[in-house]
């Protein structure tokens, strides 16, 4: 078994792993140190979310630096300032016994005077987010023409948020002849571009295969209509009593949305995304951390560099649109050796969705049912029970006990088991849906077929070719307008639009739900469409838009 001792590490850096109880190196640690500590080189290393990545960058970094040096040496770009932060924390873990080394971190949404202050110091090494970096280079606060290493942290999710010409155009002020450290979960083609743009001949080390999600995880569907799901996450989180997660969305004001209904719906909630302010996020990561938290909804922006071990499920409200990000977030959970779960919440919709992650992952998603109200109650007792029987007695309380006997010496003991279980449950039971959400929209509308011969026509720019039937597209109008599903009818697909019919006082609920509204990275627009008779009703998406921004 191979130690940190037996890898070459400085003494200053072996003694702060000691005082941290680090012992045995993960595998991407192991073959990073094996490569970096050695040689000089540019590196690529492919690692799952959780492996210890920072550690396989950080001790080479921290080894080769010169403290007698005034100017930075080593740069560290992370796509989010929560994983710049944290990136920062551990490296200072790691260079606790090299007081003189300067570390700082730089990111959006912190005052920039205060950074700036901290930069003229001078720093040895610097974790930044692009964004801030190029701010700080505009204003002459940063010069890397002496850098010796860069560190690209997370660079597959710095390519999916755009990040790549913004560190091209930070490493053109950097030297030739440095060394480009990448190191990143996934390797789609984008990523192997940028390899071969930035950097010349590197050493790869890869640990388990490429693009393949972390054993460990379960992943489970569960399919619904778009008006229950919502209801559908409410029922998953409910028979898991324990549950311990994060709860995926696809936009900030969805995340922003879910986590004030679960909040209103007695859970311990809250949202992540980058409309918070710095101190807000810090101060929602630490009730999560502490576990004062059952569930924290965020962006898939927001929730890199969540460093929590125990999280115990992962749950997608949305599929986000690419495979490489479903295997970011689902590695949230069974982290560190341990199990975990991964739930996909989908629609008729996301079937295609849902096949590429299977075939991209190599994975296998588990088609299950969503339990009934029925199952989740039992699944709350069971739980309350084993809890009860855990419970001892105190014998300080000894005289309340005698007022509770004296009080309750009428009832029989199946009498209290009744009162303790009804009282139990009925709070459980508040605010929960009882309906079963496994029925489709399909089922639903044949059930109750319903014509208006007064509805307006409307056309929406997906279809066929978007992996689209007539369900799908009603599942996404009902579930973005909230119309009744039994209200919106007469829907006809063809290869690159859908036909919809629904009631003439809808129309400005419809404009007002597709309103500059985004899926896929592409926007997704209703017009009406001509009617029956040839004449084109009056009025268009363009001519709401111009109404619904004077209003707003």
């Amino acid at each position: 078994m191979t130690t940190f001792t037996d890898l070459g590490l400085i003494p200053d850096l072996q003694n702060a792993l000691d005082t941290l109880g680090f012992e045995k190196p993960t595998p991407v640690q192991e073959k990073s140190l094996n490569v970096l500590l050695h040689q000089t080189t540019d590196l690529v290393a492919l690692a799952q979310t959780g492996t210890g990545k920072t550690a396989a960058f950080g001790l080479p970094l921290l080894q080769q630096l010169d403290s007698n040096k005034r100017y930075i040496q080593g740069l560290i770009l992370a796509p989010t300032r929560e994983l710049c932060l944290q990136i920062g924390r551990e490296m200072e873990k790691y260079a606790a016994q090299m007081p003189q080394l300067k570390i700082t971190a730089v990111f959006g949404g912190a005052n920039i005077d205060t950074q700036a202050k901290t930069l003229k110091k001078g720093v040895h090494i610097l974790v930044a987010t692009p964004g801030r970096l190029q701010d700080l280079m505009r204003r002459r606060l940063v010069k890397l023409n002496q850098l010796e290493v860069c560190v690209l942290d997370e660079a597959d999710e710095m390519l999916n948020m755009g990040f790549f010409e913004e560190v091209k155009a930070i490493l053109r002020h950097t030297p030739e002849d440095k060394s480009t450290w990448l190191f990143s979960a996934t390797m789609p083609k984008e990523i192997r571009k940028m390899a071969n743009e930035l950097m010349h001949d590197p050493v790869e080390i890869a640990v388990g295969e490429k693009n393949i999600a972390a054993k460990g995880i379960h992943h489970e569907l569960y399919e619904t209509t778009s008006r229950n799901r919502y209801a559908t996450l409410k029922r998953l989180v409910d028979i898991e009593p324990q549950i311990f997660g994060c709860v995926f969305c696809r936009t900030k004001r969805e995340t922003q949305k879910i986590a004030e209904r679960l909040i209103e719906d007695g859970y311990q909630a809250a949202a992540l995304h980058g409309d918070l302010s710095q101190n807000q996020r810090e101060l929602v990561m630490a009730s999560f951390r502490n576990r004062n938290l059952q569930l924290l909804v965020a962006t898939d922006v927001a929730a890199r560099g969540i460093d929590v071990d125990s999280i115990t499920h992962v749950i997608h409200y949305q599929l986000p649109d690419e495979p490489e990000v479903y295997t970011h977030r689902s590695g949230r959970t069974g982290r560190a050796g341990k199990k975990g779960k991964s739930l996909i919440i989908a629609t008729s919709s996301d079937r295609g969705k849902c096949s590429r992650i299977e075939k991209r992952n190599q994975i296998r998603l588990e088609k299950k049912t969503i339990p009934g109200q029925a199952a989740v109650g039992r699944a709350h007792l069971s739980q309350w029970i084993d809890s009860f029987q855990q419970v001892d007695s105190n014998p300080s309380l000894e005289a309340y006990y005698q007022q509770a006997l004296e009080g309750l010496d009428h009832l029989s003991k199946e009498d209290i088991i009744r009162q303790l279980v009804s009282q139990q449950l009925s709070r459980f039971a508040e605010k929960r849906e009882h309906f079963d959400l496994n029925e489709t929209s399909s089922e639903k509308s044949k059930s109750t077929p319903k014509k208006n011969k007064d509805g307006l026509r409307f056309q929406i720019n997906v279809g066929e070719r978007d992996d689209y039937n007539w369900g799908a597209v009603k599942d996404l109008v009902v579930g973005l307008t909230q119309i009744d599903i039994n209200d919106i009818y007469h829907v006809d697909t063809y290869r690159n639009y859908s036909l919809f019919t629904a009631a003439p006082e809808y129309q400005e609920q419809i404009f007002a739900a597709f309103n500059d509204l985004m899926i896929d990275n592409r926007s997704i627009q209703v017009s009406l469409s001509t009617s029956k008779k040839g004449k084109k009703p009056s009025g268009n998406i363009q001519s709401f838009r111009k109404k619904y921004k004077k209003r707003r």
